[in-house]
């Protein structure tokens, strides 16, 4: 072909310390300036300029959820791929446990919070039913570490006379069905079980929305909340 089109794409990090806080399209639906606004909001934002500083922070924590079987390094390796030629830290992963314990769990829950509900226009396939927003409800078992720390509150299971496996988180979650968009969620000890965690989401429910749910959630309970 004598005439030929190149399509190029620029793609623009922040500088210095902060550079490692890019992930490719990650950055693109949560951008730099709400990543900073939630640490501003939380009191989280670095006194000083460290060499992981509490945006990058954040960026590695999602990351770690993008990637869950890497380990720490592994995962920051991603999170500096396209970064060659560039002067970054190459933190240990005990200075990456450090940090996480420096900036916490707020920002996260915030950053959740602020971007959190139903993404879906009309005419999305497998999302509404008779112009009524289809959400579903439901839960599930995720084991944590065994360690002292988890041990008060996440509770491994026991029969008559044997403690066995390791201690388990319930998460629940309501979702949009279609797209999958998360609404809410909540997480506590297994002992929590799923109607308390489902009495603390109804009030993500909004006129228009038709929840879907298991046999599991057949509670009275409930229905004494959403009446």
């Amino acid at each position: 072909m004598e005439d030929q089109c190149v399509i190029t794409r620029k793609v623009t990090v922040a500088a210095g310390v902060f550079a490692p806080g890019h992930l490719g399209e990650l950055t693109q639906v949560l951008d730099f300036a709400l990543v900073d606004a939630v640490a501003q909001e939380t009191g989280t934002v670095q006194r000083r300029v460290r060499l992981l500083p509490t945006r990058v922070v954040i960026y590695f924590v999602l990351a770690l959820a993008l990637f869950e079987k890497s380990g720490y390094r592994q995962v920051w390796g991603k999170l500096v791929a396209g970064l060659d030629g560039l002067a970054l830290a190459r933190p240990s992963v005990s200075g990456l446990t450090l940090a996480r314990r420096r900036v916490g769990a707020k920002p996260v829950r915030a950053l959740f919070e602020a971007v959190c509900g139903p993404v879906a226009w009309p005419g999305t396939p497998g999302t509404f039913w008779r112009r009524l927003r289809l959400v579903a409800i439901d839960a599930a078992c995720i084991h944590v570490p065994d360690s002292p720390g988890l041990a008060g509150r996440y509770r491994r299971r026991s029969g008559n006379t044997l403690v066995f496996g390791y201690p388990l988180l319930r998460l629940s979650v309501l979702v949009e069905c279609g797209t999958r968009a998360l609404i809410g969620a909540v997480f506590g000890p297994d002992t929590d079980g799923e109607i308390s965690h489902a009495q603390q989401l109804l009030s993500k429910l909004t006129e228009g929305m038709l929840l879907v749910a298991d046999a599991g959630y057949d509670s009275w309970q409930l229905l004494v909340v959403c009446r």
